[in-house]
């Protein structure tokens, strides 16, 4: 075909991505099949428009015609998806940008960086100055409230065993990876038979490293959060992505499994 053997990636590439018509065409096509008025109605682009960037895709085994409706082609229908992902993935970069700049990435595996796109329905929780807390405010309220906790905790904070104690007093199960140098001081304000009983159940799982955490992670019920740290080493306590959005959970529950097989 043209459009795979004849043209290079790049070409390829230059095509679809500098034509706004021609991807919303095609994302038209990737839902369901339509002649040229029906693509002007939903893509509200004016006719000329619609019918001249349809030949072009059709005269390059985008896209082609029976019984009078245009139907994308099985190959290109990767294509267009695979170049959508990066797309969206693009996006949420710039969106997060102060997220992710300057910000260690180092613990991330390649699958977290490739699906990226799964936490385009995130939230950015931010310090301000009138609220300094805010975002451990946002972590401390996603333990209160949740049954069932995995996490990377990275560094210690004094809040952190009450509301691990108040989630296995309820009866939640909890799942940690710790630095050594913080296991102790973060399991020790348990209370001790609780502690002895939820691990006997199952319901207490902990998993220490020796090398340094470089992120902080948490899966609550249906809820995460994450949090990285700057390039300097030191942790960024003024932003955390948080998401309750089944995709962004998965996401998370990957990256916990990623970090839980390789860092230990």
């Amino acid at each position: 075909m043209k459009m795979y053997v004849n043209n290079g990636i790049n070409d390829e590439i230059r095509f679809l991505a500098q034509s706004e018509i021609r991807l919303k065409i095609l994302s038209e096509l990737n839902k369901r099949p339509d002649n040229v008025r029906g693509l002007v109605k939903e893509t509200k682009i004016t006719y000329s428009s619609v019918s001249s960037n349809v030949s072009k895709l059709e005269e390059n085994n985008y896209i082609r015609k029976f019984n009078g409706k245009y139907y994308i082609d099985p190959m290109a229908r990767i294509y267009f998806k695979t170049l959508m992902d990066f797309k969206k993935s693009i996006e949420i970069i710039k969106d997060f940008h102060s997220f992710w700049y300057k910000h260690n990435l180092g613990q991330m595996s390649i699958n977290s960086m490739r699906n990226i796109n799964d936490l385009k329905n995130s939230k950015l929780i931010e310090t301000t100055p009138l609220d300094i807390y805010k975002t451990h405010t946002t972590i401390k309220n996603q333990l209160f409230n949740s049954k069932d906790v995995k996490a990377i905790f990275p560094y210690l904070h004094p809040e952190y065993p009450k509301l691990l104690e108040r989630i296995l007093k309820n009866g939640g199960s909890i799942e940690l990876i710790l630095p050594r140098e913080i296991t102790s001081a973060i399991m020790r304000p348990i209370d001790e038979t609780l502690k002895k009983n939820s691990i006997k159940k199952g319901k207490l799982k902990i998993r220490t490293v020796k090398e340094d955490l470089n992120l902080y992670l948490t899966i609550c019920d249906k809820s995460m959060s994450l949090g990285l740290f700057k390039t300097d080493g030191s942790f960024d306590q003024n932003r955390i992505l948080v998401s309750k959005d089944e995709k962004s959970c998965q996401w998370a529950e990957e990256l916990f499994e990623y970090v839980k097989d390789k860092v230990i």
